[in-house]
């Protein structure tokens, strides 16, 4: 498990991948917990001149991985995600300010099961909730 937040270490090592070219920020990465989000350009829309789904999962599932990765038990080797469901509920334009929160639900020694929630911070309304089952991967 790693102490502390540690935002920084996974701004770094997300540069030249999808979240990186999202210009996803993280305001927090700890133990149990991320928050982070994104200013709404042309490269989070949809060719309906909203917000492509995709943008949303990518900060969410972004966000409970990474705080996965903050919260392993100790000896683990990594995770992979074994199931997601979102959720919409609104959406977002060019422009506007996205963020999400995400919290461990439930940490085991085999799974983690996270919520996140993704906010228009421009309106304020919900954009989605997401909800992920990662299994903890062991050294062989």
């Amino acid at each position: 498990m790693m102490d502390g937040n540690v935002a920084a270490v996974f701004a770094e090592r997300q540069k030249g991948t999808l979240p990186g070219e999202l210009e996803i920020e993280w305001a927090e990465v700890a133990a149990g917990r991320a928050r982070g989000g994104f200013t709404v350009r042309q490269k989070h829309m949809a060719a309906n001149g909203f917000m492509h789904a995709a943008s949303v999962v990518a900060l969410v599932d972004s966000a409970c991985g990474y705080a996965c990765v903050a919260s392993l038990p100790d000896g683990a080797s990594g995770f992979t995600t074994i199931e997601i469901k979102t959720n919409y509920l609104g959406t977002a334009r060019e422009g506007e300010r996205v963020t999400c929160e995400a919290r461990l639900v439930h940490g085991g020694r085999m799974t983690q099961v996270w919520d996140a929630e993704a906010r228009n911070e421009t309106t304020g309304k919900v954009v989605a909730v997401f909800r992920c089952t990662q299994m903890v991967l062991w050294p062989r």
